[in-house]
Protein backbone atom coordinates (compact mmCIF):
# COMPACT_ATOMS: atom_id res chain seq x y z
CA UNK A 1 0.00 0.00 0.00
CA UNK A 2 1.22 3.76 -0.65
CA UNK A 3 -0.35 7.02 -0.96
CA UNK A 4 0.38 10.15 -3.26
CA UNK A 5 -0.52 13.18 -2.69
CA UNK A 6 -3.19 12.76 -6.02
CA UNK A 7 -3.71 8.64 -5.80
CA UNK A 8 -3.69 5.60 -3.65
CA UNK A 9 -2.35 2.23 -4.91
CA UNK A 10 -3.12 -1.46 -3.36
CA UNK A 11 -6.02 -3.65 -2.79
CA UNK A 12 -6.21 -3.43 1.05
CA UNK A 13 -5.67 0.27 0.51
CA UNK A 14 -8.33 1.18 -2.43
CA UNK A 15 -10.81 -0.97 -0.63
CA UNK A 16 -10.78 0.31 3.14
CA UNK A 17 -10.80 3.88 1.38
CA UNK A 18 -14.01 3.01 -0.28
CA UNK A 19 -15.53 1.64 3.15
CA UNK A 20 -14.11 5.19 4.65
CA UNK A 21 -14.83 8.55 4.24
CA UNK A 22 -11.98 8.92 1.50
CA UNK A 23 -13.09 11.21 -1.20
CA UNK A 24 -12.40 9.25 -5.08
CA UNK A 25 -12.46 10.43 -8.01
CA UNK A 26 -11.62 7.24 -10.17
CA UNK A 27 -10.42 4.10 -10.12
CA UNK A 28 -8.25 2.43 -12.40
CA UNK A 29 -7.36 -1.58 -12.09
CA UNK A 30 -6.68 -4.86 -13.80
CA UNK A 31 -9.37 -6.74 -15.83
CA UNK A 32 -9.96 -9.35 -13.09
CA UNK A 33 -13.13 -11.12 -11.62
CA UNK A 34 -13.86 -11.92 -7.93
CA UNK A 35 -11.61 -11.47 -5.09
CA UNK A 36 -9.89 -8.03 -4.26
CA UNK A 37 -10.80 -6.33 -7.57
CA UNK A 38 -14.33 -7.58 -7.39
CA UNK A 39 -14.95 -6.34 -3.86
CA UNK A 40 -13.44 -3.05 -5.27
CA UNK A 41 -15.18 -2.87 -8.60
CA UNK A 42 -18.66 -3.55 -6.22
CA UNK A 43 -17.69 -0.83 -3.23
CA UNK A 44 -17.11 1.53 -6.48
CA UNK A 45 -20.62 0.86 -8.41
CA UNK A 46 -22.27 1.57 -4.62
CA UNK A 47 -20.84 4.77 -3.97
CA UNK A 48 -21.30 6.06 -7.46
CA UNK A 49 -17.59 5.83 -8.53
CA UNK A 50 -16.65 5.60 -11.73
CA UNK A 51 -13.69 2.82 -12.53
CA UNK A 52 -11.96 1.71 -15.90
CA UNK A 53 -9.97 -0.83 -16.90
CA UNK A 54 -6.38 -0.50 -17.68
CA UNK A 55 -3.01 -2.75 -17.86
CA UNK A 56 -0.62 -3.24 -15.15
CA UNK A 57 2.39 -1.67 -17.24
CA UNK A 58 0.07 1.24 -17.26
CA UNK A 59 -0.12 1.21 -13.21
CA UNK A 60 3.31 0.73 -12.86
CA UNK A 61 4.07 3.87 -15.76
CA UNK A 62 1.55 5.97 -13.26
CA UNK A 63 2.95 4.82 -9.53
CA UNK A 64 6.52 4.16 -10.48
CA UNK A 65 6.42 0.69 -9.25
CA UNK A 66 5.12 -2.09 -9.92
CA UNK A 67 3.94 -3.10 -6.26
CA UNK A 68 -0.06 -1.19 -7.07
CA UNK A 69 -0.95 -5.01 -7.19
CA UNK A 70 -3.59 -4.49 -9.94
CA UNK A 71 -5.67 -1.02 -8.60
CA UNK A 72 -5.09 2.88 -8.52
CA UNK A 73 -7.64 5.02 -6.96
CA UNK A 74 -7.32 9.09 -8.23
CA UNK A 75 -8.06 11.17 -4.67
CA UNK A 76 -10.28 13.69 -4.41
CA UNK A 77 -9.38 17.13 -2.82
CA UNK A 78 -12.37 17.31 -0.78
CA UNK A 79 -15.50 15.13 -0.58
CA UNK A 80 -18.58 16.16 -3.03
CA UNK A 81 -21.42 17.99 -2.01
CA UNK A 82 -25.02 17.29 -3.69
CA UNK A 83 -27.68 19.22 -5.57
CA UNK A 84 -29.61 19.13 -2.62
CA UNK A 85 -26.97 21.19 -0.54
CA UNK A 86 -26.56 23.80 -3.17
CA UNK A 87 -30.53 24.33 -2.98
CA UNK A 88 -30.54 24.30 0.75
CA UNK A 89 -27.55 26.40 1.11
CA UNK A 90 -29.41 29.22 -1.39
CA UNK A 91 -32.64 28.57 1.21
CA UNK A 92 -30.92 28.92 4.42
CA UNK A 93 -29.27 32.43 3.04
CA UNK A 94 -32.99 33.50 2.54
CA UNK A 95 -31.53 34.08 -1.33
CA UNK A 96 -32.58 32.74 -5.07
CA UNK A 97 -30.72 30.01 -6.03
CA UNK A 98 -27.03 31.04 -7.91
CA UNK A 99 -25.70 27.94 -9.38
CA UNK A 100 -22.87 27.59 -12.16
CA UNK A 101 -23.06 24.36 -14.24
CA UNK A 102 -19.86 23.28 -15.94
CA UNK A 103 -20.13 21.25 -18.90
CA UNK A 104 -17.05 19.50 -19.68
CA UNK A 105 -14.78 22.02 -18.43
CA UNK A 106 -11.10 19.75 -18.48
CA UNK A 107 -8.46 22.33 -17.33
CA UNK A 108 -7.82 22.52 -13.64
CA UNK A 109 -6.75 26.08 -13.72
CA UNK A 110 -9.67 26.37 -15.84
CA UNK A 111 -11.62 24.68 -12.94
CA UNK A 112 -9.80 26.41 -10.19
CA UNK A 113 -10.27 30.15 -10.98
CA UNK A 114 -14.44 29.72 -12.00
CA UNK A 115 -14.70 28.39 -7.99
CA UNK A 116 -12.57 31.41 -7.15
CA UNK A 117 -14.31 33.97 -9.26
CA UNK A 118 -17.78 31.74 -8.01
CA UNK A 119 -17.09 32.57 -3.97
CA UNK A 120 -16.42 36.27 -4.85
CA UNK A 121 -19.61 36.34 -7.04
CA UNK A 122 -21.86 35.06 -4.59
CA UNK A 123 -22.95 32.16 -6.19
CA UNK A 124 -24.24 29.19 -3.89
CA UNK A 125 -22.67 26.09 -5.96
CA UNK A 126 -20.74 24.62 -8.93
CA UNK A 127 -22.03 21.58 -10.28
CA UNK A 128 -19.36 19.30 -12.57
CA UNK A 129 -19.66 16.05 -14.61
CA UNK A 130 -18.23 12.76 -13.63
CA UNK A 131 -16.90 12.20 -16.85
CA UNK A 132 -15.36 14.37 -19.31
CA UNK A 133 -14.65 17.10 -16.76
CA UNK A 134 -11.86 17.43 -14.41
CA UNK A 135 -12.39 16.88 -11.01
CA UNK A 136 -11.34 18.38 -7.88
CA UNK A 137 -7.65 17.64 -8.16
CA UNK A 138 -4.91 19.41 -5.65
CA UNK A 139 -4.38 21.25 -8.87
CA UNK A 140 -8.17 22.84 -8.60
CA UNK A 141 -7.56 23.52 -4.89
CA UNK A 142 -4.38 25.36 -5.29
CA UNK A 143 -5.63 27.21 -7.80
CA UNK A 144 -8.90 28.01 -6.52
CA UNK A 145 -6.76 29.83 -3.63
CA UNK A 146 -8.99 28.30 -1.01
CA UNK A 147 -12.19 28.79 -2.47
CA UNK A 148 -12.87 24.76 -2.88
CA UNK A 149 -13.60 24.84 0.73
CA UNK A 150 -16.29 27.85 0.76
CA UNK A 151 -18.08 26.26 -2.22
CA UNK A 152 -20.78 23.57 -2.42
CA UNK A 153 -19.66 21.53 -5.17
CA UNK A 154 -21.63 18.20 -6.58
CA UNK A 155 -20.35 15.83 -9.21
CA UNK A 156 -23.51 14.18 -10.85
CA UNK A 157 -23.52 11.74 -14.15
CA UNK A 158 -25.99 13.63 -15.91
CA UNK A 159 -25.79 17.27 -16.90
CA UNK A 160 -29.01 17.42 -18.89
CA UNK A 161 -30.88 15.40 -16.40
CA UNK A 162 -29.49 17.92 -13.08
CA UNK A 163 -30.50 20.92 -15.36
CA UNK A 164 -34.15 19.58 -15.41
CA UNK A 165 -34.48 18.98 -11.35
CA UNK A 166 -33.02 22.48 -11.36
CA UNK A 167 -36.03 23.52 -13.67
CA UNK A 168 -38.35 21.62 -11.64
CA UNK A 169 -37.15 23.82 -8.27
CA UNK A 170 -37.85 27.35 -10.81
CA UNK A 171 -34.67 27.93 -11.81
CA UNK A 172 -33.94 29.45 -14.91
CA UNK A 173 -31.45 27.67 -16.98
CA UNK A 174 -29.03 30.58 -18.84
CA UNK A 175 -26.21 28.86 -21.25
CA UNK A 176 -23.39 30.80 -22.78
CA UNK A 177 -22.11 30.83 -26.28
CA UNK A 178 -20.26 32.59 -28.72
CA UNK A 179 -23.70 32.60 -31.19
CA UNK A 180 -25.69 33.39 -27.92
CA UNK A 181 -29.16 34.47 -29.52
CA UNK A 182 -29.59 37.23 -26.36
CA UNK A 183 -26.60 39.89 -24.87
CA UNK A 184 -25.10 39.56 -21.56
CA UNK A 185 -25.98 43.56 -21.01
CA UNK A 186 -29.64 43.04 -21.58
CA UNK A 187 -30.47 39.56 -20.13
CA UNK A 188 -32.46 39.73 -16.62
CA UNK A 189 -30.48 37.18 -14.41
CA UNK A 190 -32.14 38.99 -10.84
CA UNK A 191 -34.17 35.67 -10.39
CA UNK A 192 -32.93 31.92 -9.68
CA UNK A 193 -30.70 30.80 -11.69
CA UNK A 194 -28.08 28.61 -13.23
CA UNK A 195 -25.22 29.64 -15.55
CA UNK A 196 -24.30 27.03 -17.76
CA UNK A 197 -20.56 27.25 -19.23
CA UNK A 198 -19.49 24.60 -22.06
CA UNK A 199 -15.75 23.16 -22.26
CA UNK A 200 -12.89 25.05 -23.64
CA UNK A 201 -12.69 23.78 -27.25
CA UNK A 202 -16.48 23.16 -28.12
CA UNK A 203 -18.72 24.59 -25.59
CA UNK A 204 -22.17 23.79 -24.64
CA UNK A 205 -23.19 20.20 -25.98
CA UNK A 206 -26.04 20.39 -27.78
CA UNK A 207 -28.68 18.45 -25.83
CA UNK A 208 -27.30 20.72 -22.94
CA UNK A 209 -27.62 23.77 -24.79
CA UNK A 210 -31.58 22.64 -25.70
CA UNK A 211 -32.28 22.23 -22.00
CA UNK A 212 -31.45 25.79 -21.39
CA UNK A 213 -34.07 28.54 -21.17
CA UNK A 214 -31.77 31.46 -23.29
CA UNK A 215 -28.42 31.30 -24.20
CA UNK A 216 -26.24 34.28 -24.09
CA UNK A 217 -23.43 35.77 -25.56
CA UNK A 218 -20.49 38.34 -24.13
CA UNK A 219 -20.28 41.64 -26.25
CA UNK A 220 -16.90 41.63 -27.66
CA UNK A 221 -15.36 44.57 -30.17
CA UNK A 222 -12.19 43.20 -30.67
CA UNK A 223 -10.71 41.40 -33.24
CA UNK A 224 -10.60 38.17 -30.84
CA UNK A 225 -14.17 36.15 -30.94
CA UNK A 226 -13.76 33.66 -28.08
CA UNK A 227 -12.84 34.24 -24.28
CA UNK A 228 -11.14 31.74 -21.94
CA UNK A 229 -13.39 29.59 -20.51
CA UNK A 230 -13.02 30.96 -16.47
CA UNK A 231 -12.83 34.50 -17.86
CA UNK A 232 -16.37 34.50 -19.45
CA UNK A 233 -17.27 32.74 -16.37
CA UNK A 234 -16.38 35.52 -14.26
CA UNK A 235 -17.59 37.65 -16.68
CA UNK A 236 -21.19 36.47 -16.18
CA UNK A 237 -21.31 35.78 -12.69
CA UNK A 238 -20.23 39.46 -11.85
CA UNK A 239 -23.47 40.48 -14.20
CA UNK A 240 -25.49 38.16 -11.79
CA UNK A 241 -23.70 39.65 -9.05
CA UNK A 242 -24.63 43.22 -10.12
CA UNK A 243 -27.98 42.72 -10.89
CA UNK A 244 -28.67 41.60 -7.65
CA UNK A 245 -27.06 44.10 -6.07
CA UNK A 246 -29.36 47.38 -7.53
Amino acid sequence: MSIDNEFIYGRNAVIEALKGDTPINKILLVNEHGGSIGVIKTLAREKGIIFSITTKEKLTAITGTSSHQGVLAYLSARKYDTLEDILEHARNLGQDPFVIVLDEIQDPHNLGAIIRSADAAGAHGIVISKRRQVPLTAAVAKTSAGAIEHMKIPRVSNISQTLDKLKKEGVWIVGTDADGDYSLFNCDLKGPVAVVVGSEGKGMGSLVKKKCDLVLSIPMVGKITSLNASVAAGLVMYEVLRQRSL
